[in-house]
């Protein structure tokens, strides 16, 4: 905004942040916590309030006579969160500050490609905003998780194994003309870990593992979600697996993990046993039914994760390890052997403190993160600015 500096964009980042986060909800404990006067405080807090991002209303009466004001964020401000995942779209409309109004989750193929699946988002979009009674105009971000390597800063599908026909794709530019939107766009996986981080905040180092059609891992260091360089960090699906070099991955590459052990390769182990299993759902519900050979394969699958793991862990010295996807519904059929792979594998230091674990979110990791990481960049300094440059909606 022209008439706003890049240090008061940052004061008003800082303070609706502050508020968003449970910290600081009164005038006089954003004063405190960010050692700005009142009067600065006040300024800032007014002009939020009059471009429709925070609100402002009385708590309960006290006897001591008027009720503090209370801030928080504004519900006019929307967030479309989008789990893309190989078989299946989980689609949510929340407020900025997470409260959701509208969910819904559909089969796919992604590998349809990116106009026809992402013509089903834009459908689906449409179907929440009028469950929740609002408008196009309300929505302030997308925010998409995909089954594949993303070049975050553009949104640019790269070379994805799995998703025929998405490579080199911008997905915000499909958004563009339909939306006067930010979207954001990274790997599933990625915004899973961030899910599951902000349920677990006193965790500062943690590896989200998904065990899905896939395996990947989305990665917290200290607090903060690990990218790597190119974007491509938490790959760990076509790490190879000693003495499996006679399976072939759907990389070009043999012995990969997820060629081995993903909920895909169980049910191909499971199909060449004569047992019909179409897929990872199949395979837990066989599990549930007591099928002594489903039962085996989950447990194999489990020891090689493990070998893979038991190196990360070293490697990455974790607080946790949180298992996802929907293999990870088998709780302890799959964590038993993982456990004791990376605790006889991995250095004693690195493992004397570790938890490992299921997710506490299960099948909406991916859209808990994704309205997370969406509200963080919408009350970042860059985001703020364009919300601020929007009319009061």
């Amino acid at each position: 905004m022209s008439d706003l500096g890049a240090r008061q964009l940052a004061a008003l980042s800082e303070l609706a942040c502050l508020v968003a986060d449970g910290t600081a909800t009164r005038r006089s404990q954003l004063a405190q916590v960010t050692g700005l006067s009142r009067a600065a405080v006040a300024q800032r807090v007014d002009l939020l309030v009059a471009r429709g991002l925070l609100v402002e209303t009385e708590t309960v009466a006290t006897e001591r006579g008027r009720p503090p004001l209370t801030l928080r964020l504004a519900a006019d401000a929307l967030i479309c969160a989008v789990d893309l995942g190989a078989t299946h779209v989980r689609a949510a409309l929340t407020t900025l500050d997470g409260a959701p109004l509208a969910e819904t989750i559909r089969e796919i193929d992604i590998n349809d490609g990116p106009q026809r699946t992402l013509t089903g988002v834009h459908e689906l979009t449409g179907e929440l905003l009028a469950e929740a009674g609002r408008a196009p105009r309300h929505l302030c971000a997308f925010s998409i998780g995909v089954p594949g390597p993303v070049e975050a800063e553009t949104g640019t599908v790269i070379r994805p194994p799995i998703m025929q026909g998405w490579d080199g794709y911008r997905i915000p530019d499909f958004f563009a003309d339909r939306y006067d939107a930010t979207v954001l766009v990274d790997n599933d996986v990625n915004m899973m870990a961030f899910g599951e981080y902000s349920h677990r905040r006193h965790l500062r180092h943690l590896l989200y593992i998904k065990v899905g059609t896939g395996i990947g891992c989305g990665i917290i260091s200290n607090g903060v979600l690990h990218r790597g360089a190119s974007g491509a960090a938490g790959d760990i699906g076509h790490i190879p697996l000693h003495g499996h070099e006679d399976v072939l991955c759907h990389c070009g590459n043999t012995g990969c993990v997820e060629a081995v052990a993903s909920g895909a390769a169980i049910a191909r182990a499971l199909r060449e046993a004569g047992l019909p299993a179409a897929g990872g759902r199949d395979v837990v519900r066989m599990v549930y039914e007591g099928n002594p050979v489903a039962r085996r394969q989950v447990r194999l699958a489990g020891q090689q994760i493990g070998e893979v793991l038991a190196s990360l862990v070293s490697f990455h010295n974790p607080d946790a390890i949180v298992l996802g996807g929907v293999i990870a519904q088998l709780h302890e059929d799959l964590l038993a052997d993982i456990r004791g792979v990376i605790y006889r594998r991995a250095l004693p230091l690195a493992t004397r403190t570790l938890a490992i674990e299921t997710s506490a979110l299960g099948e909406r990791a991916g859209v808990e993160g994704a309205a997370r990481m969406a509200a963080r960049h919408l009350l970042s300094t860059e985001g703020i600015e364009r919300l601020l440059m929007q009319p009061v909606r």
